[in-house]
């Protein structure tokens, strides 16, 4: 594996963290969005779910020589997705004089719970922040490569 793919790996996990965290901060800025644009209801909370990343073009002989060299070609953001309502149900809050307030007057606040939002914004800093490293760990190995040359 060449110290290009190495980076290369890398940037794709900085991508990816980048957009996790700025859906996070989306998710948390709309924890109390009681009405979405189109007027359906709450906001409901999103997830980036990730997937590797493959480089060649997957025939059985690639496939085959990736898992032998144990080598990967990074990651990417298969889709954002929407956690419903049957999947974490919306926080009811009794408040008759809410515009959105059912005839209960109950209100329906988002899915979105911001010490799980919290957790999750540390772990992904945490992964951008071993990725950069990584990057940085791969700039250094090949300026001592290069000074063994001289």
């Amino acid at each position: 594996m060449s110290f290009l793919s190495t980076i290369d790996i890398s940037a794709s996990g900085l991508t990816a963290q980048r957009l996790r965290m700025d859906t996070i901060a989306n998710n948390m800025a709309n924890a109390e969005t009681t009405r979405v644009a189109n007027g359906t209801g709450p906001y409901h909370r999103q997830v980036v779910v990730f997937e590797a990343r493959s480089g060649e073009k997957a025939s059985f002989n690639n496939i085959l020589e990736a898992q032998m060299q144990a080598t990967g070609s990074g990651v990417r953001v298969k889709e954002i997705r929407e956690i419903s309502d049957a999947e974490s149900p919306y926080r009811r809050v009794y408040d008759p004089s809410h515009p959105d307030a059912d005839a209960q007057g109950y209100v329906n606040y988002p899915n979105v719970n911001i010490v799980e939002e919290m957790i999750n914004m540390i772990s992904s800093t945490r992964a951008y922040e071993a990725n950069a490293k990584v990057i940085e760990g791969t700039k250094s190995m090949a300026a001592r490569a290069l000074e063994i040359g001289r």
